[in-house]
């Protein structure tokens, strides 16, 4: 009978030893001075450090910076309640930050007191909620435009007609204000135009990326009075895609001179392609896709608007108009694709994902 259950204790001891180490949620342990004990493997991975770097350093000395602070952990030791955090966001060094969820309970190891954080990522379904969120806050947006633009079309067309006719009733002296009447009322419709975007459809064939991203090359290194240095970083083994050349190249363009204008003389843009697989696109899997990035080592994006750039009317400079990175969203879209800006100062990034259908990859 006392061999039984020593098996059994065996048993427990072997399984409660082993099974941190096959968890895919991360566990790290703290002792009372918030000092890491252990982390298992899932957390080596969620960190990008060893068990041997993190032991033994403070935890909020093990990355940049941490959306929980050490009263809060504290209050837990002293107290004992347990506490679940649905967004806790962990900023690394490296610029790279992550978000989990982070439960919290009170443990005790060799008689005394620890805490054990259990740690679940949570990007992934984060960045889907937040793009679909986005494609429809973007196409209210879209729709409301073209409300408000038809609107307005509709008396300009009316007021520029009767300018026309009156026109032609008056002297010579007076038809400059007629002509004034008629010059601002196809500037406005102008506007209301370039608001409303490209409403053509692309016309679709297979060609090179790269032939694209070298006309937008070329024709930014000749007006380049700033003197930004262009570098290019293809993957050359990218299949051919189908897409509208002139719509992509817009895009790009956009983007590329939006840089330009936001960056300091003699700094540096990038265009970068390769294949990225297994991507999420407004919720739809996309086995293959081309990635194109625009980055530059510019001042960034301001942090109040870069979850809005995409819509009409955003801009972060005060003679800009707000209207061609919609311009780009729209031309993007019409490709079943995706165009996403994450931006710091010293970096800004922005990513084109267009699927490759499957015929291109056999």
């Amino acid at each position: 009978m006392l061999h039984d259950y020593r098996d059994l204790q065996n048993k427990k001891m072997l399984y409660q030893q082993q099974l941190p180490n096959q968890m895919a949620t991360a566990v790290i342990v703290l002792d009372d001075a918030l000092i890491i004990q252990y982390v298992n493997p899932s957390a080596e991975a969620l960190l990008v450090k060893s068990f041997d770097k993190l032991y033994g350093s403070k935890f909020n000395e093990a990355f940049f910076h941490c959306s929980i602070d050490n009263e809060r952990l504290f209050q837990l030791l002293n107290t004992g309640q347990e506490f679940t955090d649905s967004d806790v966001l962990f900023d690394f060094l490296s610029y790279n930050s992550i978000s989990v969820e982070l439960s919290a309970s009170s443990v005790n190891f060799n008689q005394k007191p620890h805490l054990l954080l259990e740690l679940k990522r949570i990007d992934q379904q984060k960045k889907i909620n937040n793009d679909v969120f986005q494609q429809q806050q973007w196409e209210a947006a879209r729709n409301l435009i073209k409300g408000l633009a038809h609107e307005v079309k509709n008396p300009l067309g009316g007021l520029r007609g009767a300018a026309q006719l009156l026109s032609k009733e008056l002297s010579e002296e007076q038809q400059e204000y007629t002509k004034m009447i008629i010059d601002q009322a196809d500037r406005l419709t102008n506007l209301v135009d370039r608001l409303l975007g490209p409403n053509q459809l692309p016309v679709i064939k297979q060609q090179n990326i790269h032939q694209v991203l070298e006309k937008v090359h070329q024709l930014v290194k000749f007006d380049n009075p700033k003197f930004i240095n262009f570098h290019r970083d293809y993957d050359p083994s990218i299949p051919e895609t189908t897409f509208d050349e002139g719509k992509l190249q817009q895009a790009v363009l956009n983007i590329v001179r939006n840089a330009i204008q936001a960056i300091p003389e003699q700094a540096n843009i990038t265009l970068k392609t390769r294949i990225a697989s297994n991507q999420t696109i407004y919720g739809k899997k996309v086995r293959l896709c081309v990635k194109i990035n625009i980055i530059d080592d510019g001042p960034g994006i301001p942090p109040d608007i870069q979850d809005n750039i995409f819509y009409p009317m955003v801009t972060g400079r005060t003679n800009g108009t707000g209207i061609g990175l919609s311009i780009s969203q729209t031309l993007i879209h019409q490709h079943s694709g995706k165009i996403a800006c994450k931006s710091r100062p010293g970096k800004t990034n922005f990513t084109i994902l267009l699927p490759i259908s499957e015929e291109n990859t056999k």
